[in-house]
């Protein structure tokens, strides 16, 4: 006699293996095809799992387009860290440039071509990928005319599950004759349009530092005579400055780094050959605590000074990216004995960026 699980025990066996075994997986039946590739309650908590399995993946997006002269150049690949040998993903797009938002979501990154202002959603592990239009900036503003090309945020409203990408511009900047010093543009995905948020950021933004999302919320750095960091939910679309960290007085933009680490939102002032201290961001009680420090007065000989934290490996290491003129390096630094282990070498110049395996497309 056949014995027949439930499937909603069958579900709770498949959340606990990983992507590329649910997809061959796919092929047992239809209900299980649906399950892995349609239940996107399934596909959330396959993911979370994952998530704290401890594991670190890395994707690299190449600075170069494909062309005859850089035919080696692959737009993108995948690494698990603590592997030596790195992933070559397949694409459409091997013979135009893209550049990448700096955060990943939910296993999806967002691409995106500052020349025409096209934008590609592509989930790494699965390799679905959705193409987005221009958003009105790109169709207004030839490239040529543009003084300081804005870089756009991709995130999720944690509240009902969308998936935004953001372009918040300095209005006068790109010549736009608004009443508004910035303007802020969010793509629709179930309407496939782009469309505006009213109002937009009462300060302008610098251009410099990319928008980064962590927690629901997307992170610009201000300019003007002071820095702030401003934050955008992408629940209610409203901005708020949240309270200034204790370090940044005086502090240009360029001199700081902004990054997620644990989902949580983490500055540090960027001071040649010193200690990169990083603060961190309680949202619930609004305040700023230091929780890391890099020392580069003992790693100087190795890393450069515009090294970038990616994530924490376990309770004692943080991975980090070091961007030298010949490639990329990844780097696994010890909290407590303030040493270093390169653990990937890359020679190709890439942009890095962590991500989690998963199930989740936007198609």
């Amino acid at each position: 006699m056949e014995l027949l699980l439930p499937h909603d025990v069958i579900e709770y066996i498949l959340e606990r293996l990983d992507v590329k075994t649910l997809l061959k997986f796919m092929t047992v039946s239809k209900q299980w095809k649906s399950t892995i590739i349609q239940c996107r309650s399934f596909q959330t908590r396959q993911m979370l799992r994952h998530k704290q399995s401890g594991k670190t993946h890395v994707a690299f997006v190449s600075l170069y387009g494909g062309s005859a002269r850089n035919s080696g150049i692959e737009a993108l690949r995948t690494l698990a860290v603590g592997s030596t040998v790195s992933v070559k993903i397949p694409t459409t797009w091997e013979n135009k440039f893209y550049e990448v938002c700096n955060t990943s979501c939910d296993g999806l990154i967002c691409l995106y071509n500052c020349y025409d202002g096209q934008s590609i959603v592509v989930n790494p592990t699965t390799r679905c990928h959705r193409t987005i239009p221009p958003c009105n900036y790109h169709l207004a503003v030839p490239f040529i005319t543009r003084i300081r090309q804005p870089s756009p945020g991709f995130g999720k409203d944690k509240i009902n599950g969308t998936y935004k990408v953001v372009w918040l511009y300095n209005s006068a900047e790109l010549g736009l004759k608004n009443k508004s010093i910035t303007t802020c543009e969010v793509f629709d995905f179930t309407t496939n349009a782009w469309r505006y948020i009213v109002p937009a950021s009462p300060y302008l933004i610098h251009h410099i530092q990319v928008p980064l999302y962590c927690d629901g919320s997307l992170h610009w750095l201000t300019e003007g005579d002071e820095t702030n960091v401003l934050s955008l939910d992408l629940h209610t679309e409203t901005f708020q400055v949240i309270p200034q960290p204790p370090f940044l007085h005086g502090l240009t933009t360029p001199n700081l780094i902004m990054c997620s680490l644990d989902d949580r939102l983490c500055v540090s002032p960027r001071i040649w050959l010193q200690q990169h201290v990083m603060w961190s961001f309680d949202s619930e009680d609004k305040t700023w605590k230091k929780i890391y420090s890099i020392d580069l007065k003992r790693t100087s000989s190795a890393l450069r000074d515009y090294i970038t934290p990616l994530s924490v490996l376990g309770k004692d290491k943080l991975l980090l990216y070091d961007r030298e003129f010949s490639g990329v390096q990844l780097v696994a630094y010890d909290l407590r004995t303030k040493y270093y282990d390169i653990s990937y070498k890359c020679n190709d110049n890439a942009y890095v960026l962590c991500y989690v395996p998963s199930l989740i497309s936007i198609l």
